[in-house]
């Protein structure tokens, strides 16, 4: 199901093709609801191969205001994007200069070439399919709002008032965390697995005291579980959550960055 969304003049051709109807007036173009739509990348074609996108990262959002932002596999973008009918059109990316190991990185490169320039957009209910002129494709599928409870939440980067640094490398895709709806929460710090009781206000997190494996990991897994441990530890922190995306902040800023995994 979808959540509440602003409406732009895209895609209308796929309404048709679809065979969906629409109440729309004589002459004008039908609607169909892009904006507010989390649109998580499943697969990249080119050239006739096919690449499963890395998970959970790569995804996509339409903003109302005439951008594209998301993850491409690795970093973060964000890109002007118009539509007219069922042509979309986006500009040249900028993005986050986090460094990724294979294959996220030669997958991000990938897409953002594809994700450039006009494309042809076809919509068949949760599922949206953007096709280059060269005939490569991008697949993507419509994913809900997470909520803080019941969610596996993947760390993404590490937080230090309003910027971000990217993980120590090697440790992307390990720490994870769950809050439970019984008031525990789980998860990995890097290295070792947790567990702790947890208690939740509007806008808060509580932890209790952490109950952590004792196994001996790489350097950068323990300079990565070293920042979570302290974070989780350090008494009462702030979280936020943006439709998928969850930040989770100490007094001084300090924290981290997390997105929800792909149902």
């Amino acid at each position: 199901m979808r959540t509440t969304k602003t409406l732009l003049p895209v895609l209308a051709a796929a309404v048709a093709l679809a065979g969906c109807a629409t109440t729309a007036d004589p002459g004008e173009r039908p609607d169909i609801p892009v904006t507010g739509v989390h649109w998580t990348v499943d697969a990249l074609t080119v050239d006739g191969r096919r690449t499963a996108a890395p998970a959970p990262t790569a995804y996509v959002e339409f903003q109302p205001d005439g951008r594209a932002v998301g993850n491409a596999g690795c970093n973060r973008f964000t890109a002007a994007a118009t539509v007219d009918g069922d042509t979309l059109t986006v500009g040249k990316t900028t993005r986050t200069q986090m460094a990724c190991e294979e294959p996220a990185m030669g997958f991000e490169n990938a897409f953002l070439k594809a994700f450039t320039g006009t494309l042809e957009a076809r919509l068949d209910g949760d599922r949206l399919t953007l096709t280059t002129p060269g005939g490569d494709t991008i697949a993507l599928g419509e994913q809900p709002a997470a909520p803080l409870a019941g969610t596996t939440w993947h760390v993404e980067s590490l937080l230090d008032g309003e910027a971000a640094a990217s993980l120590p490398a090697g440790t992307e895709g390990r720490a994870h965390l769950t809050v439970g709806e019984d008031g525990t929460a789980r998860g990995n710090l890097g290295c070792n697995n947790f567990t702790a009781t947890v208690k939740t206000a509007p806008g808060k997190l509580t932890f209790g005291p952490l109950a952590v494996t004792r196994k001996m990991c790489t350097k950068p897994q323990m300079e990565l579980e070293q920042r979570l441990y302290g974070t989780l530890s350090s008494g009462t922190v702030t979280y936020r959550i943006q439709h998928r995306a969850l930040t989770v902040t100490e007094q001084d800023g300090s924290g981290f960055a997390a997105r929800a995994t792909a149902r």
